[in-house]
């Protein structure tokens, strides 16, 4: 017989059950405990210590070393869930999902230690993921044992971990005479796609933000592009029933993607002839409908198998202006910002690749000095 308002039942053997709502699932179901006593005093009692446990958000003595690691991973996700992007938000998932949950989910806190650390580490690169992802991976992982260090103290023992050093490979950029053959062919019967794919290597747009990108984000009085939302396909994580991914228009990664880019005449020239006078309108379509970025690069791999170009993803446009701009000497803090770069090092090391007639040139310069 059920006690009214108290959730403490009489069960068929005599013991008297209580439930208590002990925490949400990360779709907001309710997750459930249970207490049993011999009397309704002692089920009462034992409910009412966990009702405040969970409350004070102090876990009950003993029950954190009983927990596996997939408990802690799921709080540390819900705590997420307010923190970051939904895009960041669905990375952390499926990398706790694919490759932190099979593996190490199962896992009480004493097992935890370097050693198994350094062992999920190799299995991951042993399985044939790149340096970078398995950072990623690690990365995760170590926010999740922070985390419960800093929640539950002396639960794990120290875990170093260390991260696999990444062996970056030289971006593919077009060298003048391609760039020349693709310009020549985009200018052929453009359309708005060829239209977008040409302003982006005029002005080193990332593809999710050409995506996202409309006539009322260009100021032909003012000559500039403003870049304030990027597009995505991601995996549906609210699983609302629509299908398993869907189009995300949001605000860039980092702040410093928001950013205004100035454009030059031959810019100007281009919009001015494609502008369907609809401010509203997607810039790589000439309409309200957009074309999400898997179609794009179909539409790129196209459009340079057609002008013999190999090798060419649309990060390759950007590393292309990036380089141009180098070549042609470009100051490197203007040119960070317009590539909407956090900082100048990361526009150096990763999107500067000069040409062997650049350090050439370069290298000449040393006669002017008696070399």
């Amino acid at each position: 017989m059920a006690r009214k308002g108290e959730n403490i039942f009489k069960r068929k053997d005599g013991r008297w059950e209580a439930r208590y709502i002990k925490g949400h699932e990360l779709s907001g179901k309710i997750k459930y405990g249970f207490c049993y006593g011999k009397t309704y005093r002692e089920a009462k009692e034992k409910v009412t210590k966990c009702r405040a446990a969970v409350l004070n958000s102090t876990p009950l003595p003993g029950t954190v070393s009983r927990r596996r690691f997939a408990y802690f991973c799921e709080e540390w996700l819900r705590l997420e869930k307010g923190r970051v992007k939904e895009s960041t938000l669905v990375k952390y998932d499926t990398i706790l999902t694919k490759h932190i949950l099979p593996r190490l989910g199962s896992c009480l806190p004493q097992e935890f230690n370097t050693q198994l650390a350094e062992h999920f580490r190799d299995e991951l690169l042993e399985g044939g993921l790149s340096a970078k992802t398995v950072r990623d991976i690690l990365m995760v992982l170590h926010a999740v044992l922070r985390y419960a260090e800093s929640r539950y103290p002396g639960s794990f023992p120290t875990v170093e971990i260390v991260c696999p050093k990444e062996q970056r490979k030289d971006a593919r950029v077009l060298d003048l005479e391609e760039q020349r053959r693709f310009v020549d062919y985009l200018r052929t019967d453009m359309d708005a796609c060829r239209f977008g794919i040409l302003l982006a290597l005029l002005t080193g747009l990332r593809i999710g933000e050409l995506c996202a990108l409309r006539w009322e984000n260009v100021s032909l009085r003012d000559k500039t592009i403003r870049v304030d939302a990027t597009m995505q396909r991601l995996r549906n994580y609210a699983d609302t029933g629509e299908g398993r991914t869907k189009i995300l228009i949001s605000s860039p990664k980092t702040g410093t993607s928001i950013r205004t880019i100035p454009l030059n005449e031959t810019a100007v020239q281009l919009c001015r002839q494609t502008d369907p006078h609809c401010p509203a309108a997607f810039l790589l379509t000439g309409t309200e409908q957009f074309m999400e970025p898997r179609l794009l690069q179909k539409r790129l791999a196209k459009y340079t198998k057609e002008c013999g170009l190999e090798g060419v993803h649309f990060h390759t446009i950007r590393h292309t202006f990036a380089t141009r701009c180098v070549e042609v000497g470009f100051e490197i803090k203007s040119l960070s910002e317009i590539l909407g770069h956090a900082s100048t090092s990361i526009t150096l090391n990763r999107y500067v690749h000069a040409s062997m007639d650049l350090k050439r040139a370069n290298m000449n310069k040393l006669e002017e000095v008696g070399l």
